[in-house]
């Protein structure tokens, strides 16, 4: 009888031989089941992937740009720079009518020496006597005995060519009682003291 003992100087039995060539346990795991581990874990489908993270890495800065993009169309327009005066623009000018002068004949000399038209902005001063016809319908010219301070003096005279009409004077003034009177001037406005006029010129008007 032979002895099973496998430390003995006999053959193995034939079971040891088989237990011997057994492949060792494999260690290798799959992508599948790995995934199926990490999605156990952490209580989410296969199919799914990582939850998103909204935080930024550490240490990164977010930079935003600043200022104006590049090739804005709202860039800085260049100053419109005059280097000569228009024949059409307005020039102002002051106009001192001496003691005993006559407004209107004033005005109207210094169109024709400057063949331009003046406007009459304003009036300063006071007046000897008027010749104005009433602002009221069917009224006649009237000459009225002052004094008479100016409160407004307004209007425009052109030079030749312009048609006769084409422009004048309304005037407003406070007499001495507190009477107030005005119309269109039609005769002299007779200066008594410095009345000082503000005006501006332009180009004859072309009719």
């Amino acid at each position: 009888m032979e002895s099973s003992d496998p430390s003995g100087g006999g053959r193995p039995p034939p079971h040891v031989h088989h237990l011997l060539r057994l492949p060792p346990p494999s260690t290798h795991v799959s992508r599948q089941d790995f995934k199926q581990s990490q999605a156990k874990r952490l209580h989410l489908s296969p199919d799914d992937g990582p939850p998103p993270s909204h935080s930024s890495p550490a240490g990164s800065t977010v930079c935003r740009s600043r200022g104006r993009p590049q090739g804005s169309k709202n860039k800085p327009k260049p100053p419109i720079i005059v280097k000569r005066d228009s024949p059409d623009v307005l020039r102002s000018h002051v106009l001192e009518v001496v003691d005993g002068g006559d407004v209107l004949e004033c005005v109207t000399e210094y169109t024709h020496r400057r063949g331009r038209g003046v406007t009459v902005l304003s009036g300063a001063g006071s007046l000897a006597s008027v010749a104005l016809r009433p602002a009221l319908p069917g009224s006649a010219v009237v000459t009225l005995r002052g004094p008479f301070e100016i409160l407004s003096l307004t209007g425009t005279v052109l030079p030749p060519p312009a048609p006769p009409g084409a422009g004048g004077l309304s005037v407003f003034l406070a007499g001495s009682q507190g009477q107030v009177v005005g119309g269109v001037v039609t005769g002299p406005l007779v200066a008594t003291g410095s009345v000082v006029l503000m005006v501006a010129s332009f180009a004859t008007a072309v009719f």
